[in-house]
C-alpha cells in the first residue's frame, strides 16, 4: 500500500511590515573546565522575506554558534543560549518544546554547513541522505523519496544525477559535495536558509557557479538567505544587507553599499583594507595587527580595543560600546565613528553591474570594485559564469588527485551498516 505523503505544518502568516526572521539580544556561552567563554554577546538583526544578509568575521567571531542557536542544534552541554529571542513570524523559537521546533528545523529554516565531506555521512549514498528528509518529515516510501532526491540532484546541477544519486561522499568533487549539502536545505522548500561558509575551500570558479545557484533559488523561491562567510568578496554582489562580527557582538550593520563605500568600525574598515586590490602589485598588504581575543578573558570597553590604531583610554575602560544608530538604516559599536568614516577609502575598480547599482559614488565604486575582483576576477561572474557552466557539463565529478582538506584527506569510513539493510535509524533531527 502507497505512503501518503505528509505534509509540514503551514508557516503561520507573516503580518504587514513584520520581519520574517528577528533576533533581539542573543546570548550563548560555553560552561567548560577553565571557565565560562561568552560565545555571543547581544547580537540582534533582522532577516525579510528575499533578503540576502551576510554575516561577516574573522574565524572564532560567533558566526556559526549564531546560527547553531538559531536553528537549535547547539551541542548543550557546553553550549548554552542565556539570554535573548529569536523569532520566526513572531514567534520565539528559544520558547518552543523541542518537538514544534523539530517541525520547523528542515522544512521552514535550513543549514548549509561548513564542511560538505564532515557533514556528510560517508558510508550513505548521497541520493539515499537526501532523500531521508522526504521519508521522515514527509513520510513517503523509498522509491518515491529516491526519486524526488533524484530531482533535487538535477535541479543543483549534479551531472548524470540518476546515474550518480547511489555514489558515496567521497566520489564527488568538493563542488558537487556543496550542490548535495544545497539540495539537502532546499528539499522542503525553506521559508530561511542558512549558508555557513558554502564557499570555504573552493576555487574562484566553483565559488561563483554556489553563489549563483544560491541567488537563482532564492528568487524563485523569495526565501530570506542569511549568508556566514569571513570572506568580504564573495557577499560583494549577491547580499543587500551586512552584519559584521567581533568576539562575540555585532560591530556594524549596514546596507552594502554604504558598508563598503564608507565603513564606520575600524575593525570592518580593517576588513576592507586587507582585500587585495588590482591596482596595488608589489606593495605589502594591509593586515590587521594582533589576534581576536580569548572569550574567556575578553578585554573591558570595546573588544577589539587592543588591535584599534584609533583606540583612546575611553575604550579601554567601562562597558563595550553599544551598536547606535550613525546614519540612515545603519549602526556602528565604536565612540569615534565620525573619524572612522571619514578616513580615505581603499582604491578599486568596479564591475559595471556595481557601478549601475552605486551609481557615481567613487568611494562605493572602489572599494566593491576591490572586494568583487578578488572574488570574481576583472571579468565580473557572468564571464566566469559561462566558462564554468561548460567545464561542469563535461564533468563527471571524478574526486580530486590532491585532497581539498584534511577530512578528504583521511579518507572515507567504507565500513558500516547498508541503506537498504534497515539498521540504522533515520534520525528526525537531520
Amino acid at each position: 500500500m502507497a505512503k501518503t505523503e505528509r505534509t509540514a505544518e503551514p508557516a503561520a502568516p507573516l503580518a504587514a511590515g513584520a520581519p520574517l526572521l528577528e533576533v533581539t539580544d542573543l546570548q550563548v556561552e560555553f560552561r567548560m573546565r577553565e571557565g565560562v567563554a561568552r560565545a555571543i554577546n547581544g547580537v540582534s538583526f533582522t532577516l525579510e522575506a528575499g533578503q540576502t544578509l551576510a554575516i561577516l568575521g574573522e574565524s572564532g567571531s560567533g558566526k556559526s554558534v549564531t546560527a547553531q542557536a538559531i536553528m537549535g542544534i547547539l551541542d548543550t552541554p557546553p553550549g548554552y543560549v542565556t539570554g535573548g529571542r529569536v523569532l520566526y513570524r513572531g514567534a520565539d523559537l528559544l520558547k518552543m518544546p523541542e518537538r514544534q521546533r523539530r517541525l520547523i528545523r528542515g522544512s521552514q529554516i535550513a543549514m548549509i554547513f561548513q564542511d560538505a565531506l564532515s557533514a556528510l555521512n560517508p558510508v550513505f549514498p548521497v541520493g539515499w541522505q537526501i532523500a531521508e528528509m522526504f521519508r521522515v518529515h514527509r513520510g513517503l516510501g523509498r522509491t518515491e523519496a529516491l526519486e524526488r532526491a533524484v530531482q533535487l540532484m538535477e535541479r543543483v546541477r549534479i551531472p548524470a544525477a540518476r546515474e550518480r544519486v547511489k555514489s558515496y561522499p567521497h566520489q564527488f568533487s568538493g563542488g558537487m559535495r556543496q550542490r548535495i549539502m544545497i539540495a539537502m536545505a532546499i528539499a522542503l522548500d525553506p521559508v530561511v536558509l542558512i549558508a555557513d561558509e558554502p564557499t570555504t575551500a573552493l576555487d574562484v570558479t566553483v565559488q561563483a557557479q554556489i553563489m549563483q545557484l544560491l541567488q537563482d533559488l532564492q528568487d524563485e523561491r523569495q526565501m530570506g538567505l542569511i549568508l556566514i562567510t569571513h570572506d568580504l568578496g564573495v557577499v560583494a554582489d549577491v547580499a543587500q544587507r551586512i552584519a559584521v562580527m567581533y568576539a562575540g557582538r555585532l560591530v556594524e550593520e549596514a546596507d552594502v553599499i554604504d558598508l563598503y563605500g564608507r565603513p564606520c568600525h575600524p575593525y570592518t574598515r580593517g576588513l576592507l583594507d586587507s582585500i587585495p586590490r588590482l591596482d596595488q602589485k608589489g606593495q605589502t598588504l594591509s593586515a590587521i595587527g594582533g589576534l581576536p581575543p580569548n572569550l574567556l578573558h575578553i578585554p573591558a570597553g570595546c573588544p577589539f580595543n587592543p588591535r584599534c590604531r584609533w583606540a583612546q583610554p575611553l575604550c579601554r575602560t567601562g562597558a563595550p560600546p553599544a551598536l547606535a544608530e550613525v546614519g540612515v538604516n545603519r549602526r556602528s559599536a565604536c565612540h569615534f565613528w565620525p573619524e572612522v568614516a571619514a578616513a580615505a577609502p581603499a582604491a578599486g575598480l568596479a564591475s559595471p553591474a556595481q557601478s549601475e547599482t552605486a551609481g557615481s559614488d567613487p568611494a562605493v565604486l572602489q572599494t566593491l570594485g576591490a572586494a568583487s575582483a578578488d572574488a570574481l576576477g576583472p571579468d565580473g561572474a557572468q564571464d566566469r559564469l559561462a566558462a564554468s557552466d561548460s567545464a561542469l557539463a563535461g564533468e563527471q565529478g571524478a574526486t580530486a588527485v590532491a585532497p581539498q582538506g584534511p577530512v578528504a584527506a583521511g579518507g572515507p569510513a567504507l565500513a558500516g551498516p547498508t541503506p537498504d539493510g534497515g539498521s540504522a535509524d533515520e534520525s528526525e533531527g537531520r
